[in-house]
């Protein structure tokens, strides 16, 4: 019998077919999530499972699924995943940690550019038919000669700085690990503590991942620290901005704007996470703007993430290391 493998979400019909080849594969046909139910009767006797960001890998869940040999998860960040648990189990868990970086990169200062500029609002105003001609309307906030500020370095903000060059901003960083300094001059970098970040920066760009110390790291403190009329882009991860923070300087007129492709409700393994976006954060169309999680939404990417984590499966079940691997798994014992 071929080894099965289930597919939470919906993949491209390449990765299917590949898969197939060695594998009997249950897709998920649709773009809907399953429910954690669901998956769980699909997995109960799979072998890999390649998983996603709406899914959620914990001791209960391994339980139910005893013959697993590999968690695949399509995505860079694992924090849903107990890693320890399939460690103990001997299963294992394997991510793709790069190729998100240069489409995130690149939605981040679409998004900026965006809510600076007011372009959602353009848009709006020329399809509403009130647009005959040339007004003084929508003056928006350039970036030449503005402050940008990211906090955390890591692989997305080097390139959004790399993409950055040309625009001729101020660029300020924050990170607990200097970058070289030749690399500081080559995209004209300055490091400074979170505090100075936040007090110099017309834009403030938070590139982080999810973890205690980072929970509502731009929380109403750390807002109220920033510049009056500074705009806040958020394309990491929810958990990383307070909402309700934000909302209120919205409406208090100390931020200037704020635009997320990431929300906190999206944080599954966090057990007090809102099961709403703020619902202020949604009516105020002016000064904010939103897109659905799409920061690696290019297709060929998406297929380039699902194939990684295809090729990890198939490692794992020809018996090799897979090269996405989190952990080093103990010998499986019998159940």
């Amino acid at each position: 019998m071929k080894p099965k493998v289930v597919l939470t979400s919906w993949v491209h019909p390449e990765v299917i077919n590949r898969l197939a080849e060695h594998c009997d594969v249950v897709p998920n046909t649709t773009r809907e999530r399953l429910s954690r139910e669901e998956i769980l009767s699909r997995a109960k006797d799979a072998d890999a499972i390649m998983t996603f960001m709406t899914d959620s890998v914990d001791d209960e869940f391994l339980s139910a699924c005893p013959h697993l040999r590999v968690v695949a998860c399509a995505l860079k960040g694992y924090d849903n995943y107990d890693v320890n648990a399939c460690t103990r189990r001997g299963i294992w868990i394997t991510n793709v940690p790069d190729l998100l970086t240069i489409p995130t990169a690149e939605l981040t200062i679409g998004l900026l550019i965006a809510l600076t500029r007011k372009i959602l609002q353009g848009d709006q105003l020329v399809r509403n038919g009130s647009f005959d001609g040339w007004r003084p309307v929508l003056y928006g906030a350039g970036l030449t000669g503005r402050t940008l500020g990211i906090i955390g370095m890591g692989a997305v903000g080097q390139a959004i700085v790399a993409r950055l060059q040309g625009y001729e901003l101020k660029l300020l960083y924050a990170d607990p690990r200097p970058l070289p300094p030749d690399m500081e001059a080559r995209f004209g970098l300055r490091r400074v503590a979170v505090d100075h970040l936040l007090a110099e920066s017309d834009f403030v760009v938070p590139m982080l991942p999810i973890s205690e110390d980072t929970l509502h790291l731009i929380d109403a403190d750390a807002i109220a620290t920033m510049k009056a009329g500074a705009f806040l882009v958020n394309a990491c991860r929810g958990s990383v901005v307070d909402e309700e923070a934000v909302a209120d300087a919205l409406a208090a007129g100390k931020l200037a704007g704020y635009a997320a492709d990431v929300f906190e409700l999206e944080e599954w393994a966090r057990p007090d996470r809102p099961t709403n976006i703020s619902a202020r954060l949604l009516a105020d169309s002016e000064r904010t703007l939103f897109t659905p999680h799409i920061g690696s939404a290019v297709d060929s990417v998406r297929l380039a993430i699902e194939m990684e984590a295809t090729t990890n499966i198939l490692q794992v079940l020809a018996g090799q290391e897979p090269q996405g691997a989190v952990n080093r798994p103990v010998t499986k014992v019998a159940a």
